[in-house]
């Protein structure tokens, strides 16, 4: 596509720190499945004309937002999120999945959060909330309140019935700015799309395949909240806005969204209490360390900075040195590093093979930590 992509903007807190609202900004369509979910053409009849169907249908009625909206708002929620290292903070909004208090939202809204606070949209009420696990590849997370009972839960539709040109409403958050969640009425116009999402926190970049794509002018703060079909079922978590130039210099707007029934299996997963390679359950376990893929390809994950006061610093690990095992199995790049910590747990303990300066090869005991959600 054309369009101009940018990182959406920041708002200054009182305090001195940043802000930012919670929405990857699609950088860039990739690829743009043909077929739809079942791989018939949209729209299109295949096979005989089946002769026992009345030749006409009735049409079927527009989507009502107003109704809609009224359906589904209650069970929304507004999500704010700090680090208090860095000053920073999000917001974004949350989709209520059981009346106790467990909500599913984007991963990038509370990612890098040390703290989350939750405003219900149906009773008002403020809660803390706790990251019971996310997957970060499909940028999904469950999250848990404390305290929490007798709130209205989504009504969760299913993805797998969506055609092309179905109308659906995008709501939630929009602008960050809390209060009554702001709809967005729109069709799906592509079924699989993958992109490069740009996270406007803390602007790092992300690919994300199998998504479905609306027309509508989705906006910043509204991840995590709900795509609902026109019976107000969630068949969508809003993930990524297509940003605000597109529609300053008069461009189709597109949102995008994960489809319902992927998200669900990532919180079946996460209620399974099993991680996986790629997704996280409970606190995360962190070495405190930034790599990236060592040179040559394939031969571990280089250490870009130790920080001061972690983990590995304590361990004298430095930047520069490379790691090539954690607990006897072959580290091949950063990502690979990253899917093995996943599987740990903070105060676990793990044996690196580190090769440092001069090719020195040697084995540390590291203490793992509590970190924020990565």
């Amino acid at each position: 596509m054309d369009d101009e992509w940018h990182r959406v903007p920041e708002r200054n807190r009182a305090a001195g720190g940043g802000r930012a609202l919670a929405l990857f900004v699609a950088a860039m369509l990739a690829v743009a499945a043909f077929l739809g979910f079942h791989g018939e053409l949209p729209g299109w009849p295949t096979g005989e004309p089946d002769t026992s169907s009345p030749a006409l249908s009735a049409p079927v009625p527009p989507l009502d937002p107003v109704a809609v909206a009224h359906v589904v708002q209650p069970a929304l929620v507004n999500i704010s999120t700090s680090s208090h290292a860095f000053g920073l903070g999000a917001a974004g909004s949350g989709i209520v999945l059981t009346p106790d208090g467990q909500v599913l939202t984007s991963h990038h809204v509370v990612k890098g959060a040390e703290s989350v606070t939750v405003t219900d949209v149906g009773n008002g009420l403020e809660y803390d909330a706790t990251v019971l696990g996310y997957d970060s590849g499909a940028d999904i997370a469950l999250l848990e309140l404390g305290n929490a009972a007798d709130l209205v839960i989504a009504t969760i539709g299913t993805s797998s019935d969506l055609r092309m040109r179905d109308q659906v409403l995008a709501i939630g958050n929009a602008g960050g700015m809390g209060g009554t969640p702001t709809a967005i009425a729109g069709s799906i116009t592509n079924l699989n799309s993958t992109i490069v999402a740009l996270n406007s926190a803390d602007l790092s970049r992300k690919p994300l395949s199998n998504m479905l794509e609306v027309a509508g002018a989705v906006s910043s703060g509204q991840s995590g909240g709900a795509l609902a079909d026109r019976k107000g079922a969630v068949v969508g978590v809003i993930t990524a806005a297509s940003g605000e130039p597109a529609r300053d210099i008069g461009s189709t707007a597109n949102g995008y969204a994960v489809p319902i029934d992927t998200a669900m299996r990532v919180v079946q997963q996460i209620r399974s209490g099993t991680p996986t390679d790629t997704v996280h359950i409970g606190p995360t376990a962190t070495l405190g360390i930034l790599i990236s893929n060592a040179e040559p390809a394939g031969t571990g994950a280089r250490v870009d900075v130790a920080i001061y006061g972690m983990p590995a610093y304590a361990a004298g690990i430095v930047s520069g040195e490379v790691i090539t095992a954690i607990d006897g199995h072959t580290v091949t790049t950063a990502q690979s590093l990253r899917a093995a910590l996943n599987l740990r747990r903070p105060n676990d303990t793990v044996g690196l093979a580190v090769t440092g300066s001069g090719h020195l090869q040697r084995t540390v005991p590291v203490v793992l930590t509590v970190g924020p959600p990565n």
